[in-house]
Order: C-alpha cells, then structure tokens, then sequence
C-alpha cells in the first residue's frame, strides 16, 4: 500500500514581505504561499506522504484526494467569527486564510479523514464548533504562554494529559512543550473533549470523541521526531483509507 497523502494548509503572503529578497517586478500583486517546513518534514517521518495545499482549487476537490489533513499554526482567528470585537492586542488577522481552512476542515469532516489541528489550528476548530477565544495572554501571565523568544524547538511549561483521552494515549501524563501563542481558548466549542491542560488550567488540547479531530495548543512539529500526533495522524489516514 502506498503512503497515505496527508494535505497540510499554510498562508498566502504579498510578495512586498520578502522586501529586496525580490525584484522590484515581483512587488505589486504578486502573492505567494508560506509552508514551514517541519511539517512535511514530521509528516513524512511519521510514515505519511505531505503535500502543501493551495487556495487556488475547490477545498472538497483537493480533501477528496487526501487521506489526512493538517491545519497549521499562524495567524489569529478573525473575533468576528466568535462573536467579539477586536483585542487591542489582537495580532494580525487574515480572514480569507480562515475561510479557505475552514471550508478545508468541512471537507475533512464530510469525508471522514482524521484531522490534525496545531496551535491556531487548535484555535479555528473550537471557533467552528462554537466556542470562543481569550484574544491576549501576557507572558506575566499563568504559565507565560507567548515565549517568542525562546528557541521553538525547547519545551517552556509543562502539560497535563487528561486520562481517557485519545491524546492521554499518546504520552505520559504530562509533558514539556514549546509555547508559540499569545491566545487560547476560553469557552470550549460544543461537542469537543479538553485532552490536555498547561499547569495554570488553559487549554492545551482538544479532540472529538470519535477520535477523527486532535488538536494541540503547542507546536508538535518543531519537537522530537517522530512526533506522536504525527503519528497518529498518519496512522488513522492509514485505517480511514482501508476502511473505505
């Protein structure tokens, strides 16, 4: 059996972010796609065969090719999505990226392929199914989530597993992460199971119970390879596909 093909989402940047990287032609109009590249690289160490994702085709035409999907960290969700207005220290939005995941997150879920959720990721999935977000956290702050200065690949706080959860499956009862994120999630989304928590109570996790969606609040990718999530992920596109 081939690998199994596991779809990985990214954003879409004007060419001017590059800044003299490019030539003056490429400045106005041009846009190009952003995929770091730790997550094909955990993808494809965790079994599964990565691709990037564009915008520019039907999301339920590429997720019917796919046998996994990933929704990758980024920006911040547009409030509008949950009801709020505007944080003063909101960061920045893009709403076309929260559209196209979303309609990628409705054709993972109308098809039935196991879905991989990482820190903004985490976010969006608990804006879909309801739920609302704390805009801002200082550092000052709980367990100090936003550690933008310390390296990604180092663990900063600890995290609890919630026994019973497919998530608790993966690791021991808790675990070091990175922390790369200045929101979390606030009310919890109707239906999902918090799967993790950070030591001040947080939300590190998140998942269904029928064990299709896992999301984590961390950044998987950048840690130990191969990473247990990946691996998961890799392994339930390998059973969805033989199951159909």
């Amino acid at each position: 059996m081939s690998r199994p093909l596991i779809g990985i989402s990214g954003r879409r940047w004007p060419t001017s972010a590059l800044g003299t990287n490019v030539p003056t032609a490429f400045m106005s109009g041009i846009e190009f796609d952003l995929h770091f590249t730790d997550y094909p690289r955990s993808v494809s160490l965790a079994g599964g065969l990565p691709v990037e994702l564009t915008r520019d085709a039907d999301p339920y035409e590429m997720v019917a090719h796919l046998d996994g999907l990933v929704l990758t960290g980024g920006a911040d969700v547009e409030p509008e999505r949950y009801g709020q207005e505007p944080d003063p220290d909101l960061g920045a939005i893009e709403p076309d990226r929260d559209a196209w995941e979303i309609s990628l997150l409705a054709a993972a879920r109308a098809k039935g392929i196991p879905v991989l959720a990482i820190c903004r990721g985490l976010q969006l999935v608990n804006v879909v199914f309801g739920g609302t977000l704390r805009q801002h956290v200082e550092l000052e702050e709980g367990a100090g989530h936003p550690q933008w200065e310390v390296d990604g690949h180092e663990a900063t706080h600890r995290v609890n597993l919630v026994e019973g959860t497919l998530t608790a499956e993966m690791f021991p009862g808790d675990i070091g992460v990175n922390s790369l994120h200045h929101q979390v999630v606030d009310e919890v989304g109707e239906g999902l199971v918090v799967s993790a928590k950070a030591t001040d109570g947080v939300v590190e996790g998140l998942e269904t119970p029928d064990g299709s969606i896992v999301a984590v609040q961390w950044h998987p990718e950048l840690l130990k390879k191969p990473d247990p999530t990946f691996q998961w992920l890799v392994r339930a596109a390998v059973e969805h596909r033989v199951s159909e």
